[in-house]
């Protein structure tokens, strides 16, 4: 099973319309973005990841020329470089999307991407419908107003509050 990370749009469209625009992005390695990184970065739009990765291949590329080192050691560090962006492929497309506005407001775990979106609206519209509606504007709300506004750590809903 696998962890997808759920992102909401910044400009909340309420409706049917607003929830297509949610982003699920899979935790876990990407065999694309380890094989073919930069056009898996482009695909994904990730322009600055793409400008900072081609920062660091030739900075690499550079260092190695400077110190000599043997082409096979140079063919490791470019795989392991490679092997890297394929690890942490999820961590570059949330950054990227946090980057751009777009707030994550959710966890799911299931087997491919059509079971967890499945899954994720199911449990939105079970979530107290008397007090919130059923609209996914509604939803949202709430789960922003339950993941922010406290300093508190633990199980205390409010600081000084009452067990």
């Amino acid at each position: 099973m696998a962890a997808y990370s759920v992102f909401a749009p910044p400009p909340f469209d309420p409706g049917a319309a607003g929830a297509e625009r949610f982003r699920f992005v899979r935790d876990g390695f990407s065999w694309p973005a380890f094989i073919l990184g930069p056009i898996w970065m482009l695909f994904h739009r990730l322009v600055l990841v793409l400008i900072l990765w081609l920062v660091v291949l030739f900075g690499l590329g550079a260092a190695i020329r400077l110190l000599g080192v043997p082409s096979g050691t140079a063919s490791l560090v470019f795989l392991l470089f490679a092997l890297l962006i394929g690890l942490e492929a999820s961590t570059l497309q949330c950054w990227t999307l946090k980057r751009r506005g777009w707030r994550e407001i959710g966890i799911v775990v299931a087997d491919e991407l059509e079971a967890a979106e499945r899954r994720f609206f199911d449990e939105l519209h079970e979530q107290d419908p008397l007090d919130f509606g059923t609209s996914v504007a509604g939803r949202i709300a709430m789960l922003d107003r339950s993941q922010g506004g406290t300093d508190v750590i633990g199980l205390f809903p409010e600081p000084r509050g009452s067990r």
